[in-house]
Parts: structure tokens; sequence; C-alpha cells
């Protein structure tokens, strides 16, 4: 691996969904299935990286030319798995939140007008013959959304220490991840009034349904493992933060759901609270 190759970029977790390759039509499926029998297969960090460069042309390329031919692999009880990078429809979908979260003047010397309206109408006509078409993988940056840890359950927690740093993720059958929505949705619209974490993990239920029912769901804290000390890797159980924080809501605590869930917002403030250090 060259230098440049070997710089970590940081700091975003993603969301992904691993679909069985009976999952994908022909000739996608045995692109997939050549694909998976590769001897090295790109990281999420090739990947990011690989997105960050086309933002450094003037003027930048905020959305590839061509749609990406990767994916990344994973083998679920002998049962080949792809979760296609789809960097094209991504970027229009990233796009379109930068839109909305950053102030106008901000967003026009990042991006120029110009660029913005030409990958917006190239998005438009790309709808017209893809109108089906969804991410197989959803990012963050600085935090992983609450929404995302009701899919998991502690156990399923993996903390890694490799060569190329640590990984610390969650993996679950889709089934199980479904099942948790629904009892988490059952449980916040009891308790609850109508807001943006019952919206959230709605629309993240939504998203689920789009995928093959035997397919993988992984959240993977990506760079963001850079962005915390060791020590709080390895006491960081907020997926138990949220399921603890879950169930006293359904036992009508309302005191102990409050502890969890300002265990888990004080962990995740700190982090955020890096995005603006100088």
């Amino acid at each position: 691996m060259s230098p440049a190759s070997s710089v970590v970029v940081p700091y975003a977790a993603y969301l992904r969904v691993y679909e069985p390759l009976a999952a994908f039509p022909e000739p996608e499926r045995s692109h997939w299935y050549r694909y998976a029998a590769r001897e090295e297969l790109p990281t999420a960090q090739d990947e990011l990286r690989r997105s960050l460069a086309d933002l450094l042309p003037v003027p930048p390329v905020p959305v590839p030319v061509h749609e990406s031919s990767d994916a990344f692999v994973a083998v679920v009880d002998g049962v080949t798995c792809v979760c296609p990078w789809r960097t094209r429809l991504r970027g229009w979908l990233a796009l379109e939140e930068l839109a909305e979260t950053l102030p106008t003047p901000v967003l026009d010397a990042v991006l120029p007008p110009v660029v913005r309206r030409q990958a917006e109408a190239d998005y438009e006509r790309w709808l017209e013959r893809n109108p089906d078409a969804r991410p197989w993988i959803r990012s963050a940056t600085w935090h992983v959304p609450v929404r995302w840890f009701v899919l998991f359950a502690d156990k399923e927690r993996e903390y890694l220490k490799g060569g190329e740093g640590p990984v610390l993720r969650y993996r679950t059958p889709m089934v199980q991840a479904r099942r948790r929505v629904a009892r988490g949705l059952k449980v916040l619209r009891d308790a609850l009034d109508e807001g943006t974490l019952i919206d959230g993990l709605e629309d993240v239920g939504k998203w689920l349904e789009e995928f093959h029912p035997r397919s993988l769901v992984e959240l993977d804290y990506g760079g963001l493992v850079h962005a915390l000390p060791e020590d709080l890797l390895t006491e960081d159980h907020s997926a138990a933060d949220v399921a603890e924080g879950l169930k006293a809501l359904r036992d009508g605590d309302g005191a102990r759901a409050g502890e969890a869930y300002e265990r888990l917002t004080d962990r995740w403030r700190g982090v955020r609270e890096r995005q603006f250090a100088s």
C-alpha cells in the first residue's frame, strides 16, 4: 500500500445491507459472483478516498460520472452477500442533504451553483430510468444516529483490533433488524408524542423492507473509531443503552429511560464537539 493510500480518512459511520447473490438479477448476479471471488477487495476507506478525490478538481465533481462496480462482501453461514457501493446514487442523495444543512453562501463556495444544477439535472434524468433505485449504504458524519442502534443487540457487537486500526461494528440478520424496528416503534409510539426519533426509525424500517429477507444488516463505526480514545471504544455499548432505554419506556420507568438516554447523548456529544475543534 502506498503512503498516500495508507492515510486514514475519518469521520463517518455507516449502516449497510448485504444481500445474497440470489437477490440480484442477471447479469448483475454474475458480476457480483466473479467480484466476490477476488483475492483482494477494496475497503471502506478506499471508497471514501475515491469520493473525496473527485472534489479536488476545479470545478469539483460532486457525483461520479459513472456508477461504481465495487461492493463490500460478507459470507453469512456459507452464503455470499454483497453490499454495492452505488456511489453515484449516494452522491446525489448526499448533495440533497448538503443543500438542506449548509447556508447558501457556504454551499456556493464549496459547490458552485452551476455544478449543483448540472448534478440535479443528471439525477432527474437518471431517476426517470431508475425509479425504484435505493442505496445499500447510509452514512452519518461525526455520530451514529440513535435510531440505528435500535436494529442491534449488544451481543452482536464486535470490537476488533487489527493492523489497519480498530473496527467497531454490529451485524444482525435482516429478520432480527426488522423485528426490533417494529418493537421499538411500538414502544416509542405508546410512550412519546410524534417526533424526530419516531420519524427516523420509521424511515429506517421502510428502507429495510426494500431488501431481501435473508440479508445481513451492519452498523460500522467506520472512521469514528479514530475520534474516540481506546478506553471509550472498549466501554462503548450504545446499542445496550438504547435497548435499556426502550425497555424502561415499555415498563413505564421514565427515570431509568432518561438515564440511559443521557449516557448515550453524553458519549456522542463529546465526539460531535470534535468536529468544531481547531
